[in-house]
């Protein structure tokens, strides 16, 4: 690990392969031994663990990983890296390096095989160094996809991981807040200084640690329901969530859904982003006592 986390030995290798980082891809190398350790270390990896790791870069975490893990396999999106990889994993027996993008591949297959069954399986634990373009879309592919990972540890933008854990109430609380919670407990692990990095990006990082639920934080009989509610809430958030709520449901009768607000405890003159799971759990609950959403 020594020499991918020495500034100069990066940029040797860089040249070597004629590798420039693409700011379209959000690339930018981790190149101090302190983080790689801690982020490692984070993930809780035995020996018995199969590790998924989504953008490998260069391979620092990669190796650091494959030195505890039973194997690891790191998905990585850009070609150009894929030789980089080749040589700097070659000794490597327990690392398998995919092509490929992470928001189309399913996870389950890869690490299972093709008929993809898991029931009983070892879950995985997955670890992603993700770029600001990526981050939403694919914590929530992974979160929806129905994937048996415990863990997810990953190095995010300081600002998204904000809000993965923000209160409710706050500026950084959200929909994506909400959907995270939902699926998973939330841990901001610590930040990360931008200068640790090559190139150096323009905002600090931080990492977070994702555990899943065995069940979902808030029982609902409809998921699709409570996130309509939930994405009709933020839609407008200057609306208090009687207005909001009626943009997104114009089929309920306002007095219909003034009731139910107020069954749930929940003063219709408040606002989306105030508004708890079990708050947002308890108008779903409501909503799909009315005819039209019966399923």
């Amino acid at each position: 690990m020594s020499e991918l986390t020495m500034p100069s030995q990066v940029k040797n290798l860089m040249a070597k392969y004629g590798f420039s980082c693409r700011k379209s891809l959000g690339q930018n190398f981790l190149v101090d031994a302190n983080i790689v350790n801690k982020i490692v270390g984070s993930a809780g990896i035995t020996g018995n663990d199969t590790v998924v790791e989504i953008g490998p870069g260069l391979g620092v975490l990669t190796r650091e990983a494959a030195a505890i893990a039973r194997r690891v396999v790191a998905v990585e999106i850009d070609r150009q890296l894929i030789p980089i990889l080749q040589e700097t994993l070659a000794d490597l027996e327990n690392v398998q390096v995919v092509r490929g993008d992470a928001l189309e591949t399913d996870l389950n297959r890869l690490v299972y095989g093709e008929n993809c069954s898991h029931p009983g399986s070892r879950p995985f634990i997955i670890m992603a160094n993700l770029p600001y373009y990526i981050t939403t879309p694919l914590i929530l592919h992974i979160l929806n996809g129905g994937y048996n990972f415990k863990v997810m540890v990953m190095m995010i933008q300081h600002e998204v991981a904000r809000r993965l854990g923000a209160a409710p109430g706050t500026k950084d609380y959200g929909s994506l807040t909400v959907a995270v919670n939902y699926h998973a407990g939330v841990e901001f692990l610590f930040q990360v200084s931008r200068t640790v990095f090559i190139p150096k990006p323009e905002v600090d990082s931080a990492v977070v640690r994702l555990t899943r639920r065995e069940k979902p934080a808030v029982d609902v009989p409809n998921q699709e329901l409570f996130f309509k509610v939930v994405r009709g809430s933020f839609g407008q958030r200057r609306k208090t969530i009687q207005n909001a709520l009626g943009s997104a449901f114009n089929s309920v009768d306002r007095a219909a859904l003034s009731d139910i607000l107020n069954a749930a405890g929940v003063e219709p003159g408040r606002r989306g982003e105030t508004l708890s799971l079990e708050e947002f759990a308890r108008i779903a609950r409501g909503l799909a006592g009315l005819p039209e959403y019966k399923s």
